[in-house]
């Protein structure tokens, strides 16, 4: 028993010696930049780490919120608005943002992200997760967190989302200040020609 111990612990610090040996050459070689692709060694790392996180009892939480059309709206509502600026409107994750953080945004449509269970994507939607781009949206008591799960239903749809249902998406995405600012001046030139007019129909 002794030695079976010895030898487990002989290979974890070899492998642990080996691993930030290959980070320190990675280091070396490329520095820490965001902007390089992860390696199947780093992804595979990391997706083992993020199962590991969520505790055993959330991985098998079954979905509370019963699926319907008026659901997945209000899911994709919430995913346009918050979600949208780094996974894209598709859930590929090709934006600005989602194609240069490290690790990069995952295309949700592909089987990494469709194969987590419910309470899997609900645990990661609700707390985040440390060391990546990705924050905790839950606030309060998960217990209450109904929005979280919507998304988890929205993100089962992603696959399957209709030309029309991106159409709507767009209208919602969160506007940049320069296109706030150019909405706001539009609406302000249009209201003075209403006003404008509304003066000259009393003269």
């Amino acid at each position: 028993m002794r030695t079976k111990l010895i030898t487990i612990l002989v290979v974890g610090i070899v492998g642990t010696l080996a691993l930030l040996a290959w980070f320190g050459y990675q280091s070396f070689t490329t520095g820490f930049s965001a902007k390089t692709e992860p390696n199947a060694l780093e992804v595979l790392l990391a997706r083992q780490v993020r199962y590991l996180a969520i505790p055993l009892e959330q991985r098998n939480k079954p979905n509370p919120v019963p699926v319907t059309p008026e659901v997945l709206q209000d899911g994709l509502a919430h995913f346009a608005d918050h979600c949208a600026t780094c996974h894209a409107n598709d859930g590929s994750g090709q934006t600005p943002i989602g194609k240069n953080v490290y690790p990069k945004a995952p295309d949700m449509r592909e089987s990494p992200t469709q194969n987590m269970s419910d309470g899997e994507l609900f645990w990661v939607i609700h707390n985040g997760i440390r060391f990546t781009a990705m924050p905790a949206w839950g606030e309060g008591d998960p217990e209450q967190d109904l929005d979280s799960w919507k998304l988890v239903h929205f993100i089962r749809h992603l696959p399957k989302l209709t030309p029309q249902e991106l159409e709507t998406m767009k209208s919602l995405n969160p506007k940049s200040k320069h296109a706030a600012d150019e909405e706001a001046a539009f609406d302000q030139f249009l209201q003075g020609d209403d006003a404008a007019a509304g003066s000259g129909h009393h003269h």
